[in-house]
């Protein structure tokens, strides 16, 4: 028997024939991932022998019949034999079988062997499949390819998507094929494209032509602000650590910001006893940066041997408000662009990060599944990093906000106020709702303080070196204190 495989651009095939048990595939609409699928299946089951199963699992039968009719239309006659109800099926050569299954009854999915599965437009099947069909395929270890158009970020198929992309599922992978993939592939065309973009809203034109999926209300930090913070690692040394700790199935991480707020130690790892990850820590923050340290539950014994010898490390105990204050405070440095961090797993767990209203509060948390570890210790080195420089960002805080008020006076001055506004310039922040001048004045004399330590010493006026005593505005030699 000879079975000609159809040719298959480079992403195409590796979403399905890499050497993985999972591989997860976010494609965009028609850029043939149903035709890399039927290709999969089809060898898959070639392969196989007499009784076994194979599977083709979509959102509802109507949609698992296209899959069904695709493989009838292209298999040459006499090399099988199918049937339509009542479940559709095609039985090979060999005497193995592809089931074409709703997954709109979980019930109907437990049971059997099943050596190969498709898991067809994963974003819309219900979660309960997933589950029933993961069950089944434990006792044969059979592999599985999940292919979909995103559809917002709040479904299984998303989560699970974050965690091979992520790295963080052992035996998984993740790829994302676009428009523009299947363009370059001659798959579609250049027109249509074009046409899509010009007539589609454009959340859902990113949604079903780039893969993207849209913003969710639930996440604190808007994506498009996510993205703007994006940057890579800095090389100016630390002002300040974060530590989100972890031993076994979430992630141990370690942030540093710099004196600009740029990312410039990223460190994650799990699994190790505690003595080798307290070692680690000390390697990596040292004895002179600050750092903040999640010392919630077992945290709390784990920071007393982080401060053993080493006077830069505080802890930060996680309760429901003060999580959604660290939170708060990161939103607000994201959206103010005030920070910058790498692409990956940073970007990955704030854009799915979420918040709900309860009855007690407001609780931030990632999605059921799936890690807050980065955003945690993020949010951590951020509030240690507004601690350790307040002057700066004060100074820059304000200063923002003197020169939007100067925008906007300068935008509401009519023409024929326009002499009288050269002339008098600047005095324009006589506005009812700015700040008074005595005031203003005040803040700034108070800012200018804080802007940088001196390195002089406050008594002698020489210069102090290494040893130093500060009150975290003045500096004096130890002898002068």
């Amino acid at each position: 028997m000879e079975y000609i495989r159809p040719k298959l651009y480079k992403k195409q095939s590796a979403a399905f024939f890499d050497d993985y048990r999972y591989i997860l595939c976010e494609a965009s609409t028609k850029a043939g991932k149903t035709v890399g699928a039927i290709a999969w299946i089809l060898e898959k089951a070639f392969a196989g022998q007499s009784g076994q199963n194979y599977w083709w699992v979509a959102p509802v039968s109507s949609q698992a019949e296209i899959a069904y009719r695709r493989i009838k239309n292209n298999l040459t006659r006499g090399s099988f034999v199918s049937r339509d109800s009542p479940t559709p099926t095609v039985t090979l050569a060999n005497g193995a079988m592809i089931w074409f299954k709703s997954g709109d009854n979980p019930d109907s999915l437990y049971g059997e062997d099943v050596y190969s599965a498709i898991v067809d437009e994963a974003s819309r099947v219900k979660e309960e499949s997933w589950h029933a069909l993961r069950s089944t395929v434990t006792a044969t270890n059979a592999p599985v390819r999940f292919i979909g158009n995103v559809k917002g970020r709040k479904n299984w198929f998303y989560h699970l998507a974050r965690l091979a992309e992520s790295g963080s599922w052992p035996g998984a992978s993740y790829i994302k094929i676009t428009v523009l993939d299947a363009i370059e592939a001659g798959v579609i065309k250049q027109s249509e494209l074009e046409d899509a973009k010009l007539t589609l809203p454009e959340e859902v034109f990113r949604e079903l032509y780039m893969a993207e999926a849209s913003e969710d209300a639930g996440n604190p930090f808007g994506l498009d602000h996510i993205q703007r913070c994006i940057g890579r690692l800095s090389d100016a040394p630390p002002a300040a650590f974060g530590v989100d700790l972890a031993k076994k199935r979430d992630w141990l991480v370690v942030v540093g910001l710099d004196a600009e707020g740029r990312t410039c130690v990223f460190q994650r790892w799990q699994g190790l006893p505690w003595r080798e990850s307290i070692r680690r820590i000390h390697e990596i923050v040292g004895e002179d940066v600050p750092a903040l340290v999640d010392s919630t539950g077992l945290g709390d014994p784990v920071l007393e041997e982080l401060q053993v010898g080493h006077g830069n490390f505080q802890g930060y105990l996680f309760s429901q408000v003060a999580k959604q204050r660290l939170m708060e405070g990161l939103a607000v440095s994201i959206q103010g662009r005030d920070i910058t961090f790498p692409d990956g797993p940073i970007r990955m767990e704030l854009e799915s990060f979420e918040y709900q209203y309860t009855r007690t509060g407001v609780r931030y948390s990632a999605p059921e599944g799936l890690h807050d570890d980065c955003v945690c210790a993020l949010a951590l080195a951020r509030e240690q990093w507004t601690t350790t420089a307040p002057g700066k960002n004060l100074v820059q805080y304000y200063s923002e906000v003197a020169r939007q008020i100067a925008e906007e006076t300068r935008n509401e001055v009519t023409a024929e106020d326009h002499e009288f506004h050269n002339r008098f310039s600047h005095n324009v922040i006589s506005r009812e709702d700015t700040i008074n001048n005595e005031l203003t004045e005040l803040y700034e004399s108070t800012l200018r303080s804080y802007d940088h330590e001196s390195n002089n010493c406050a008594h002698c006026g020489k210069p102090v070196l290494v040893s130093r005593i500060t009150d975290g505005v003045s500096v004096w030699h130890p002898q002068c204190h």
